[in-house]
């Protein structure tokens, strides 16, 4: 749970669009392998879905940047 707690927090740093897919990516393996282990389901199977998930979501969701800010 911790682990989890500390890549959340990670989560809200990243604003390019790899960065946030990645962690989103993982974010998704994690959750997915989670809950198909605790629900009887195959933990790769899972872990590929949310994997796939995570990452679409999180390059989805990256905000626009104004020109010439960092």
């Amino acid at each position: 749970m911790a682990a989890g707690l500390l890549v959340l927090g990670l989560a809200a740093c990243a604003d390019p669009a790899g960065q946030r897919a990645l962690i989103g990516g993982g974010l998704g393996t994690a959750g997915g392998a989670g809950i198909a282990a605790l629900t009887g389901g195959s933990p790769l199977a899972g872990a590929a879905i949310g994997g796939a998930g995570g990452a679409v979501v999180g390059a989805v969701t990256t905000p626009r940047q104004r020109r010439g800010y960092y």
